[in-house]
This record gives C-alpha cells, sequence and structure tokens, in this order.
C-alpha cells in the first residue's frame, strides 16, 4: 500500500497536465500512487495521461463516460485511492521538488495527523513567483498535532484541497465526498477541519498555483457563481448533524458572507443584470444560517450588513464610493511625491551654486544596498589615511545597519542626500549615482567596478540584446563622462573597461580595495566569522556563489544542493550565497546554510574552505586567498550564448572544471577540488588575474586621489612574498572514492 494517493482530475489543460504529472512522478519521495481522472476532456488530455500510464505503474488512468466537474472527478479518484495519505492537485498546478519528502516526515514528526496543511506559491505567467500572504498561520512552532480550536487562525488559510494531505480512513469514516458545482472545496475543507481531531502544519511551499493568463474557473464570467450558495447550505448541514461543532457557527457565518461579498464584487465573475439576483440570494441563505457572532471590524460589519439585507443599490452605491476615495488618495499621493519631487530638486539646484567642500566625500554600493565592496573598503581606508575628510554613506532605509559607526548616513531621496551629492568633494561607487546627478568642476567621481570581467559589460552588450534589457546605452555613456578614475586589478580588467566603457577618465591598476582583508585578516578574524555563521567545527565550509543567468527569469540554484549536500555527507557545509539581484529564498537544508542575506561577501570568503562557483566574478577575488575553486560549468553554452564571456574559462580555470553535477560531487569525493593539479591551475590563474591585490589598494587609492601622492606609493608585493589567512580546515582532510553519486551513501569518510 503506498504512502500516497495523488489525485488529479484533468480536463483541458493539455498544455499544462505533463509538466503537473512529472512533479509528481519526479519526487524523491517515491512511495505514492498517481490517478489521474480524465473527465471527458475534448483535448488531448486523456491520451496523455494513457502515456503515463503506460511508462510508469504507479500511474492510474481514469476515463469517464461524461463531463461530471471538478468534485466528481476527484471523488472517482478517491474511490481507486489505496494510500494511506490522499493528496489533490490541480491538473494546471505542479508539486515543488522534494514536497512529499517534507511532507512524509512532518507526518511522522506529528503522528499521522487526520490532516496536514502545508503552503503553496502562486506562480504567474510573467516568471513572478509569491508566496501565500497568511503563511505564518502554518508556523511549525508550537505542540503538534492540535485541534482547530487551538489554532482557529487556520480558517484564514485558503480553503482549498490542493493544500492538505487527509488521512484516507479519517475520510471514509466521516464519508468525505466532494459536492458537484463551483466552489466545490468549501463543503469539503470547513467540515474536515473542523471534524479532524488531529492536525499539524508544515510550512513549506509544497504546491505551485498556477495563475493562468486565462482559463481560469473562478475567473470566468458565469451563473455557475450562483453554486457558492449550495456549497454554504452543504456546510451548515454538516454542522446540523454534529451539535458539538456548533460553536463554529459564528466563524462559518461570517466567513460566508465575506466569500459572497468577494464573488459579488468581483467584475469577472457575475454575468450581467444578474446582482441584484445574487445578492437576493445570498440575503436569503443569510437569513437562513444567520447566528449571532462576536465582535468584527467595522468594514467587515459594513458589508455583512449590506450582504444580510440584500441592499443592492446601497452597495453599490458604497462600492463606487470607496473606488473614488481610492482615486482621490491615489491622486493626493501623487500630487505629494510630484511636490516634494520639485522641492528637492529645487534644493539639489540651489547647493549646486554653493562651494564644493574639499574635505567631504559621500560614497555607495549596489544601488544604494549597503556598506559594501570597493567602495566601503576605500570609505574605511579614507577615515584612516585622510581622517580631515569627512565621509557620507548613501543606503536604503532597510540596508543601513551595516553602516559602520564613522561615515555619516544618508538616505536616497532626502534633502541631506542631494546635498551631499551637489557639495561633496569626491563621490565614489561601484556602479553609477542617480543619472541627476550633476558632476560639478572641482568634485572627484572614482568609479571603483565591482569585479574582474569574465561575462561581457558595458558597450558589449550591444550584441547581447537578452542580457542588456532595457539598457539605454547612451545614458551609459553619459555616466561614463562623469567618472575621473576607474580601478582595475589586472591589465584583463583594464583593457576591457577602457574599451567597454571609453572616456577620458585615468586607470587605477592599484588592485581592488575589497580584497586587502585577505591579506590583513587573521585566524582569530576566521574563527570568529565562522562561529558567528554557525558553522560546526571540523567541517569543510564550501562558498556556493553563483552569477545571475540572464536566460533566466526567475533565478534559481543551478545546482541540487540538497542532493549535493547530502552526497558530500556531514564533514562538509555549503554556504549558499545568492547573486545580490535575486529575490526570495536560495537554498536551505541539511548541510546548507544560507547567507544570502550577509552583509559582506568578504566575511564569507574567509570563512569558507574552498570556493564552487560558475561564471562568478568572485573567482577572481577568491583566488587571492589561495584556497581551493571548483567551477561548474553545466549550462555554459546557454550562458555564453546569453551573455558572452571574454575567454574560454576551460582554456585557464582557477581550478577543477566539473561539466555536471555529478562530476562536482565526484570532485570533492576523491579530494581533486584541492589536489596538486588545482593548485597549479590556481598558481597559474592568480599570475594572470592577481598581480596588484597585496592588501594595500585601499591605501595607493587614497594617497593618489584624496592626498594627492602619485609618487611614492606602497610597492606591490610579489605573490611570492604574500601571506593570505589560511583556511580553517584542520590539517588535511584525507577523502576516499566510494560508491558512484547514484548511490543513497555519502560520498566522503574521514579516516
Amino acid at each position: 500500500m503506498p504512502r500516497f494517493s495523488v489525485i488529479v482530475p484533468v480536463y483541458k489543460v493539455q498544455a499544462y497536465v505533463s509538466e503537473c504529472l512529472d512533479s509528481v512522478l519526479s519526487q524523491s519521495y517515491p512511495d505514492l500512487e498517481l490517478i489521474a481522472v480524465d473527465d471527458r476532456s475534448p483535448d488531448a488530455c486523456g491520451e496523455l495521461i494513457d502515456a503515463y500510464a503506460a511508462r510508469d505503474p504507479r500511474v492510474k488512468a481514469v476515463h469517464l463516460a461524461e463531463n461530471q466537474g471538478l468534485g466528481r472527478a476527484r471523488n472517482a479518484g478517491m474511490a481507486l485511492a489505496t494510500g494511506d495519505y490522499l493528496v489533490f492537485l490541480d491538473s494546471d498546478d505542479t508539486l515543488t521538488p522534494d514536497a512529499l519528502l517534507a511532507i512524509a516526515d512532518r507526518l511522522k514528526e506529528t503522528g499521522e495527523p487526520d490532516v496536514l496543511v502545508y503552503d503553496y506559491a502562486r506562480t504567474y505567467w510573467t516568471g513572478r513567483v509569491e508566496r501565500d500572504k497568511v503563511a505564518a498561520q502554518l508556523s511549525e512552532a508550537g505542540p503538534a498535532p492540535f485541534r482547530l480550536e487551538d489554532r482557529p487562525g487556520l480558517l484564514r488559510v485558503i480553503m482549498v484541497a490542493w493544500n492538505k494531505a487527509y488521512r484516507r480512513d479519517f475520510v471514509e469514516k466521516n464519508g468525505f465526498r466532494f459536492p458537484p458545482g463551483y466552489y466545490e472545496d468549501t463543503p469539503w475543507t470547513y467540515p474536515a477541519l473542523m471534524a479532524a481531531e488531529s492536525i499539524a502544519t508544515l510550512d513549506q511551499v509544497c504546491v505551485h498555483y498556477r495563475q493562468r493568463r486565462q482559463g481560469n474557473i473562478l475567473g470566468t464570467v458565469s451563473r455557475r457563481h450562483f453554486d457558492i450558495f449550495d456549497q454554504y447550505d452543504r456546510v451548515f448541514a454538516f454542522l446540523d448533524e454534529r451539535p458539538e461543532l456548533n460553536r463554529w457557527r459564528p466563524v462559518l457565518f461570517r466567513r460566508m458572507v465575506d466569500h459572497f461579498s468577494t464573488v459579488f464584487t468581483k467584475r469577472d465573475r457575475l454575468p450581467r443584470g444578474s446582482r441584484a439576483e445574487f445578492l437576493r440570494r445570498a440575503r436569503a441563505v443569510c437569513r437562513r444560517h444567520h447566528v449571532a457572532g462576536g465582535p468584527a471590524p467595522l468594514r467587515s460589519r459594513l458589508r455583512q450588513g449590506l450582504v444580510r439585507f440584500g441592499l443592492h443599490r446601497t452597495y453599490r452605491l458604497l462600492q463606487l464610493a470607496m473606488a473614488g476615495r481610492r482615486r482621490t488618495r491615489k491622486a493626493c499621493r501623487t500630487l505629494a511625491r510630484a511636490l516634494r519631487a520639485a522641492l528637492l530638486q529645487a534644493h539639489y539646484r540651489v547647493q549646486l551654486r554653493l562651494p564644493v567642500r574639499a574635505d567631504r566625500a559621500v560614497f555607495a554600493a549596489y544601488w544604494n544596498r549597503g556598506h559594501a565592496c570597493n567602495p566601503g573598503a576605500l570609505e574605511e581606508a579614507v577615515r584612516t589615511f585622510a581622517p580631515q575628510v569627512r565621509t557620507a554613506w548613501i543606503a536604503r532605509p532597510e540596508d543601513q545597519d551595516t553602516i559602520p559607526a564613522g561615515p555619516r548616513r544618508l538616505r536616497p531621496g532626502t534633502f541631506a542626500y542631494w546635498t551631499a551629492l551637489a557639495r561633496s568633494r569626491y563621490l565614489v561607487n561601484n556602479v553609477n549615482f542617480d543619472r541627476r546627478l550633476k558632476k560639478r568642476p572641482g568634485q572627484v567621481f572614482v568609479q571603483t567596478q565591482h569585479g574582474t570581467p569574465l561575462k561581457h559589460m558595458g558597450l558589449d552588450l550591444q550584441e547581447h540584446p537578452a542580457a542588456a534589457g532595457d539598457m539605454d546605452f547612451e545614458e551609459l555613456l553619459r555616466g561614463v563622462d562623469k567618472w575621473d578614475y576607474v580601478l582595475s586589478a589586472n591589465r584583463h580588467t583594464t583593457l576591457t573597461w577602457e574599451r567597454v566603457y571609453p572616456g577620458r577618465y585615468t586607470t587605477l591598476e592599484y588592485g581592488y580595495p575589497r580584497n586587502d582583508v585577505f591579506q590583513r585578516a587573521t585566524s582569530a578574524d576566521v574563527a570568529r566569522v565562522r562561529a558567528a555563521l554557525g558553522i560546526p567545527e571540523g567541517t569543510v565550509a564550501v562558498l556556493y556563489a553563483p552569477t545571475h543567468r540572464d536566460h533566466q527569469r526567475t533565478q534559481r540554484p543551478v545546482l541540487d544542493l540538497e542532493r549535493v549536500a547530502a552526497r558530500l555527507g556531514p564533514r562538509f557545509v555549503i554556504l549558499a550565497r545568492a547573486h545580490y539581484g535575486h529575490t526570495g529564498p536560495f537554498a536551505d537544508g541539511p548541510g546548507i546554510i544560507d547567507v544570502s542575506g550577509h552583509p559582506s561577501v568578504e566575511s564569507l570568503c574567509l570563512a569558507s574552505d574552498a570556493l564552487l562557483t560558475d561564471y562568478s566574478s568572485i573567482m577572481f577575488d577568491y583566488a587571492n586567498l589561495d584556497r581551493p575553486i571548483v567551477v561548474h560549468t553545466e549550462d555554459r553554452e546557454a550562458y555564453e550564448a546569453v551573455r558572452g564571456t571574454y575567454f574560454d574559462l576551460r582554456s585557464c580555470p582557477p581550478g577543477a572544471v566539473a561539466r555536471t553535477e555529478d562530476e562536482l560531487i565526484d570532485i570533492f569525493a576523491t579530494g581533486h577540488w584541492r589536489g596538486s593539479r588545482s593548485a597549479q591551475l590556481r598558481t597559474a590563474f592568480r599570475e594572470r588575474f592577481c598581480p596588484y591585490d597585496d592588501g594595500l589598494a585601499a591605501e595607493r587609492v587614497v594617497r593618489h586621489v584624496v592626498l594627492g601622492q602619485s609618487a611614492g606609493l606602497p610597492a606591490f608585493v610579489p605573490l611570492t612574498e604574500r601571506h593570505p589567512v589560511p583556511s580553517a580546515v584542520p590539517g588535511r582532510i584525507q577523502l576516499a572514492t566510494v560508491p558512484q553519486p547514484s548511490s543513497p551513501l555519502p560520498v566522503t569518510e574521514s579516516h
């Protein structure tokens, strides 16, 4: 008997059903049966599910003689189910990877509850993914399992069948079945939650709920939306049969009235001319099931009163009045923003007429994300070597806490911000400042950049429109014309910048200031960062830092990090660092620490024992630590076609190169990641790309630009005489070759 019966009703989704079924059959937890019910679909859905059934014995294809609707199609699937738990999935939605494994683990952990509620995310045709806004209700904190009265907030979670797993004998004992018609989930979900003796939650997205551009049933104008009244009659009929559940009547009544109100106000549901009838029917149902309840917010009480009394015209007038109020507020906010912007620009124009302050420097990095990168290192160096200069740092409100003590804190778009841009002598950034910046005579703009270029940049992106997006190249060159100095870490970088960012600036081949810390940090610093990150003592920390992929609308890890971590075993921990353009959770699981939110990538480099990357410029910086680097190039052809690279990384890699995930695992399993060949490759790479990063770059820049000392700058320290802080790996770990990556056993053993 399988653990899960996954029931998928299928109707007119031939474009999506394969993705749905694949998401089930590819689950890492294989103990399942998939029951696909063809609800007499007029397209190719029936043929598609038959093909799956022929390929995989876990698939049962069911064909109904006539179209019966979503609810009855689910019932047909339940009649054939043999699994311990029932899981429902709509045929245009998908299970997330490892969803069933997480569900199985949580069921076991919470003692086989009657119902397990898990989270979902809406996935839009634009590529946007949005997690449910009430996900906090699924917190796993507190005792579990529990009953609904212990966590009544669960009723705020979307009332659908497909975000829950139901114990099959619980369903059969209570005789639960789906009714016909629209809103069939309502008389299933409420009774199931109220009748359950034990409920648990799983705070993990297990379903991707597809938001189709067109074709969503509930987004279709139809009289079948009147089915909602029969569905709530069924809910209250269930309560009539279970007097011990009467305490839920007030709550359900309020939920019902709110649901009626939602359907009534949605423009894409009720046919023209049927709204008055809908409200009359709603009034009748409300009178039939009315029960006194507890306090509710004023807006909810008003809406409920209008529905209960069937005040169609009043409701419509209030809707129009509220819409007018919203438009007025929006117009007022727009006007207020316009007035403030005008005042700020007037203030800026006044400040531009005042003298430039020779003792002021303003810094920013990564579009005002916080104190970081080359500008961050230079800001600290200015306070050290030119203390007469007062520094200020621009950061968004949410990044203000990254600014250390010393510089003045500025927020973008404030009067102080525009004053600093107008009157500071030194302007330092690793991207451009606000395009409205007017660089004045006497001001000095230091463009630090933020890495050695492997991927195409600047004007070269004209040949790569997918990567360039909506880049305005004329605006780009107007920004370049404001630069006075550009920093470079090697000759390759110098030649590239001067070609793709043509301008009259001076290139300073002094090294990148952000890499100075690699030569100056101590073993105590490394130990402190590792402890703060929670890296277990004695483990090998691998920093995984992939780059942004222009050919992917939604940025996801190319590697299955959970699988890699499981294969490497407990002697390794992966520090997963998303590109700064990535939003949302990046990676999680045993042996993985998501460090995407850490403010300092340099600290993460210090804490790690090896770097795992793909085409990110971090490899050039990390090479200064003289620690192992492994490059994963599985999607190289796609990346190079869309973005372009300045050289073939395989011809001069900084270490071992893995073309596949299994090769990557093998590189770490056999010890090649830190073998003699990898060391030879890294040495050649450092000679080419790390000639100036000797720990003195920031001092050189400050002495040259701020103090005017073009001669007598610190001499470059040869690579052979540098002593970067060593890795924290306790001695040389010996790794044994073990079974191939397909084996469920770890691939590392300590001798």
